[in-house]
């Protein structure tokens, strides 16, 4: 009797379990409707990628993202509200439902897919590990740092990255942590440390805001592979695939020509059936991810396209001027491809 007792306390735990995981699916999308607003969480201040200009505006390629995922869902890219977080608060507000979004220059990595309850939704950057040094060291490449001392961001893939490196070419290093990249970069400019590491791009942002940035180099070796993208919750597919495809939208527009001046002309005129599917003028595949049938056309007019988004942040519009690189389209040489809407 003891035996049956037991086994009926665990089938009703599964039942429970299960509908109660039923009961999540959407739970996300329901909350943001009903509060009117998408919680983003950002960084604590990257140029190019999320920082506030001087009337407490958000910039960056990762707010625009989480402004395509607000013009998707409401058809106001202005929806949204942002959160700056440090390296060691990003995934804990994402997993505790502090943010609905986190859009924070967040390496995609195994652990974090599978072990923090955490699915990246896709790479908005394909970034690498550097370093950044000031001219007067005297080094062209990150071999001759034997003996440094190293500026880190706590709570970053960059620690592990850097010891590996270190260890595998046999050369010896001092790291100082700080938890913020600020930090990071005042301590490079003050000399408490040799060189800052971090990713590239991280790297070409830093180095704008010091004092004098032509007396700083980034050094040619790039020694991890740093897939940047969104992330949300595990267990809520719904809005993971909202999230998905907002910044499918993105990368599909621009691949099709489709431009924050043309796409309204486009989905009334179009007689490409891709750009007639994307944009809502044929099918209805917005139905699918429980969006408004012209939600890629207001993630495009209200956003732009990825090209758009990378050329007034990073790329030749900003004063980073990062070329595209593996950025670029998989049709231009580069590593960006979305799927079809279809």
């Amino acid at each position: 009797m003891k035996m049956v007792k037991s086994t009926l306390a665990v089938l009703t735990a599964a039942v429970v379990f299960g509908a109660s995981g039923i009961a999540q699916a959407g739970a996300t999308l329901d909350a943001v409707k009903k509060k009117g607003f998408v919680q983003c969480g950002i960084s604590d201040g990257l140029p190019g990628f999320s920082y506030a200009d001087g009337k407490g505006n958000y910039l960056g390629i990762d707010v625009d993202v989480c402004r395509a995922v607000a013009a998707a869902v409401f058809g106001d890219a202005k929806k949204v509200k942002f959160s700056p977080l440090t390296a060691k608060e990003r995934f804990t507000a994402l997993q505790s439902g502090e943010v609905d979004v986190l859009s924070r220059n967040s390496t995609w990595t195994s652990s974090r897919d599978a072990a923090m309850g955490l699915n990246f939704t896709g790479v908005t950057y394909y970034d690498g590990q550097g370093f950044l040094v000031n001219k007067k060291l005297g080094v062209s490449s990150a071999k001759e740092l034997d003996g440094a001392t190293v500026c880190i961001q706590a709570g970053t893939t960059t620690e592990l990255n850097l010891a590996d490196y270190f260890r595998a070419n046999s050369l010896k290093y001092t790291p100082i942590t700080y938890d913020t990249s600020d930090e990071s970069a005042k301590s490079l400019e003050s000399g408490r440390c040799d060189v800052l590491t971090s990713d590239q791009s991280q790297l070409y942002a830093q180095r704008i805001k010091l004092a004098a940035p032509d007396e700083y180099v980034v050094l040619p070796e790039v020694i991890s592979k740093e897939p940047l993208g969104p992330a949300v919750r595990q267990g809520d597919e719904e809005w993971f695939d909202i999230v998905r495809w907002s910044l499918f939208a993105l990368l599909n527009a621009e691949e099709l020509g489709l431009n924050s001046k043309n796409v309204e002309e486009q989905a009334k005129t179009t007689k490409n059936p891709d750009i007639a599917r994307l944009l809502g003028a044929e099918g209805d595949f917005g139905k699918d991810l429980k969006l408004p049938k012209d939600w890629a056309v207001q993630i495009v007019k209200q956003v732009g396209n990825y090209g758009e988004v990378f050329d007034r942040n990073i790329g030749a519009g900003s004063e980073l001027k990062i070329e595209r690189g593996l950025n670029a389209l998989w049709n231009k040489g580069g590593l960006q491809y979305a799927p079809p809407v279809r």
